[in-house]
């Protein structure tokens, strides 16, 4: 039976439809191109991905044609008719996104009642995504032939998601990730889609457990379901990709500016900090054998018995001289805090948070127990502002020991004595709620506490790094891709996954070097490291127990290899920090599919072993295992190799040569690229100095300097340059911003024909 439209009324920029079932709907003007569809089904309306009422005056008619209203702005037309369906066409009237008319037909399976109640008694998740959950709701919508998906978060697998279906509820999966894992550590529920060459972005935010089938279940139809909340979801359009993804991270925040020292090289494993000594080696050894590195990361042994915001004094006896040795070493350390705080009656922060009702209870209203590193184990309940305070004033422990920044983990929240219940009491923004809704932000939520703890104690661009996230979590952390494993399965699934991160906001994100679980080969670590070398967290991270990737464990061919491309990482810094700016004002990642830069070349759509920088270098990653060459697939344009000067014509594929030595890099005709020397630390790259390097025969390229730490930039303290080489060859650097007070006194090019110096003129601020 058909639900009838009703009448619709309107209060400002906010459109409310009526239905014969009484269930209203509210269709939301954000923007001309940001459109949200929302209908109260009983939960708080309340987001944790958008902060700030991001409502913009809005110019938009509504036209009402029988059972048909018609919403239009200047770039969406969205068709509202019975059935609570929502049709989207672009502001030509193209479709775009819409409404499916017809019922789902699920998959044949052998699951009859008896074994799907079996399946359910054994801890399997399999009902709750069935309609039959009182709580469910579903969008199902049209599914083009030619429509391919891109977003998602970190979800494992190939960069075009068409064809498979995914859940949004954080875990902790030991096994090894495939292309099948349906859920890892972070729920990020954007979507985008090209559908006949047009662009769009559905946004779900919803944080209850919900799932995408992205035409697995059927080529005629895409689908978004969830166990319970509101309707709530963001229409996305924008006359490129680009422009709907800026038009997401405007509304759940751009990643922030972060430390330049951040885009050093990192060293970590699950071992190190099982004694100072042991972490006092690593660093010596870096230091004698002249590899660049900036970051120590500390993991759980360094605590007193898994204590969070403790140190172990029997490991570390002389903890203040340890600390001051890698200070003057100039090597940062940065502390692992996991979500579990154990239950411990002598433990002052256990104290505090059971004295206070600060840690997640059961249905009765008692402190709700499990078990994580610590043994028996309560959780903070991030959703309490008061908690939030509390654990970022709790980060003074560490800032006091001078650490760099802090590495959530085991956020999802993560258990061993089985999964959280769902009925938890949780809290939701000073509200009771549950554990089945709160379950997804939990890492968020912890994570923007720390962001806050940082930035208050230190005054610096806090470096925050979480396992668990949700949408927005970017505003606060940086985030890698979890535990991987050292097969080359999962070097294969670097560019998908960071690229499909990139896209859904988190522009400063990486993955363990090398893998986190397993044993990796010489091979394939200085692949891993050659793929990474454009990635803006550069970290290498291992497994207690599993064979050591330190870069001199394979003896010296591979040693010598890991300090070529440790020094090409530190002489891009200027350029990678550089994207990072534009990243933040842009809301674009860093790292980025081909499919971003050029959405209407068929030939990207479904291209994961490339990747691009920006707008104008390509990286071509070997990720096969005895491979010695691979076919690069170049877009349009002319691309130079980084390393020959070799021009390639766009539109091609090429077999090129890619011994394990070498990283196949292109940069677009008519580039400029800032290049440094190399140094051990960041901090000793020099500001008196830099180098352009010109690809082509022309170009411009505007470069940025601050210092790197604080907040200053944001009162103007940062100067831009602006380097400039025209047809004629002429050569002009102007300072197009000056508020920062060292400036280079030399600036160097470097062209196909000749190099070049410019000296800095105090008095007329120019270079000559």
């Amino acid at each position: 039976m058909t639900n009838t439209l009703m009448g619709y009324d309107q209060n400002g920029q906010v459109i409310s439809f009526h239905y014969a079932d009484h269930q209203d709907d509210q269709l939301m003007i954000i923007t001309s191109a940001i459109i949200r569809i929302f209908s109260y089904r009983g939960d708080q309306d309340y987001s944790y991905a958008i902060e700030g009422d991001k409502s913009q005056p809005t110019r938009f008619s509504v036209e009402s044609h029988g059972t048909q209203v018609s919403v239009i702005t200047k770039d969406l037309i969205i068709e509202v008719s019975d059935d609570h369906h929502f049709d989207v066409f672009n502001g030509q009237h193209e479709p775009l996104i819409l409404d499916y008319r017809g019922a789902r037909q699920p998959l044949e399976n052998d699951m009859d009642a008896e074994h799907l109640a079996m399946v359910g008694a054994e801890g399997h998740v399999i009902n709750e995504l069935l309609p039959t959950n009182e709580h469910y709701w579903e969008v199902v919508k049209q599914l083009d032939a030619s429509t391919n998906f891109y977003g998602l978060g970190d979800k494992t697998g190939f960069l075009n998601k068409r064809g498979y279906q995914f859940e949004n509820w954080n875990s902790d999966i030991p096994d090894v990730h495939t292309e099948a894992t349906p859920a890892i550590y972070k729920s990020i529920p954007v979507l985008y889609g090209i559908n006949q060459g047009r662009p769009f972005g559905l946004f779900f935010d919803n944080p209850f457990r919900s799932s995408f089938d992205l035409g697995k279940e059927s080529n005629e139809y895409y689908f978004y379901a969830t166990t319970g909340g509101n309707v709530n979801y963001y229409i996305l359009g924008g006359k490129d990709l680009k422009e709907v993804v800026a038009n997401y991270t405007y509304l759940t925040g751009k990643t922030p500016l972060p430390q330049k020292w951040t885009l050093g090289y990192q060293q970590s494993r699950w071992g190190y900090s099982t004694s100072a000594k042991r972490v006092e080696d690593i660093a010596k050894k870096f230091d004698d054998l002249k590899l660049p590195l900036d970051v120590i990361h500390l993991d759980i042994d360094y605590m007193r018995g898994y204590r969070d915001f403790t140190w172990d004094q029997d490991k570390y006896p002389d903890l203040s001289g340890f600390l001051s040795r890698m200070q003057k070493r100039q090597i940062r350390l940065m502390p692992i805090i996991d979500a579990g705080v154990k239950q411990d009656s002598d433990y002052d922060l256990y104290q505090v948070g059971e004295a206070k009702h600060y840690f997640v209870t059961n249905r009765y209203g008692e402190t709700y127990v499990n078990r994580v590193w610590p043994g028996d184990a309560v959780f903070p309940d991030f959703g309490k502002t008061t908690v939030q305070k509390w654990w970022a004033q709790n980060i003074k422990f560490l800032t006091d020991r001078g650490v760099c920044g802090v590495w959530n983990d085991m956020n999802e929240p993560a258990s061993f004595n089985g999964p959280l219940p769902n009925d938890l009491i949780f809290t939701d923004h000073d509200q009771p709620s549950t554990h089945a809704k709160m379950h997804n932000v939990y890492g968020h939520n912890m994570s923007k506490a720390t962001y806050q703890g940082l930035k208050e104690l230190t005054g610096k661009r806090p470096f925050v790094i979480t396992r668990a996230a949700y949408a927005g979590t970017q505003k606060y952390s940086t985030v890698w891709t979890g535990d991987n494993q050292s097969l080359w399965a999962h070097l294969q699934m670097v560019v998908p996954q960071l690229s499909n991160l990139g896209l859904s906001g988190f522009a400063f994100c990486g993955t363990d070097v090398g893998g986190f679980q397993a044993d990796t080969t010489a091979e394939l670590l200085i692949r891993w490291l050659e793929a990474s070398l454009f990635v803006p967290l550069l970290r290498n991270h291992s497994q207690m127990g599993t064979r050591y990737q330190e870069p001199w464990v394979f003896g010296q061919p591979v040693l010598n290899l890991y300090r070529k491309y440790l020094q090409l990482r530190y002489r891009l810094i200027p350029f990678l920090y550089d994207q990072l700016r534009a990243s933040s004002q842009s809301g674009l990642p860093v790292v980025r599919p081909l499919v971003l830069n050029y959405p209407d070349d068929p030939h990207v759509a479904n291209l994961n072993d490339e990747y691009m920088v920006g707008d104008n270098v390509l990286v071509a990653p070997v990720v096969t295992q005895g491979s010695q060459e691979r076919i690069v697939y170049f877009p349009s344009g002319c691309w130079h190799d980084f390393w020959s000067g070799q021009v390639y014509q766009g539109q091609t594929s090429q077999i090129i040569d890619a011994p394990l030595d070498h990283l196949p890099i292109f940069v677009r005709d008519n580039q400029i690229l800032p290049l440094t020397q190399p140094a051990l630390r960041v901090s000793q790259l020099s500001d008196q100095t830099i180098t352009f390097k010109l690809f082509g025969q022309k170009g411009q390229y505007q470069h940025y300097q601050d210092n790197g730490e604080d907040f200053q930039y944001l009162q103007g303290a940062y100067n831009e340059y602006i380097v400039k080489v025209t047809d004629n060859h002429e050569i002009t650097v102007t300072m197009n911003h000056h508020g920062y007070t060292p400036v280079y006194q030399t600036i160097k090019l470097e062209t196909a024909w000749g190099n070049f110096e410019l000296e800095y003129d105090r008095e007329s601020n120019c270079y000559q």
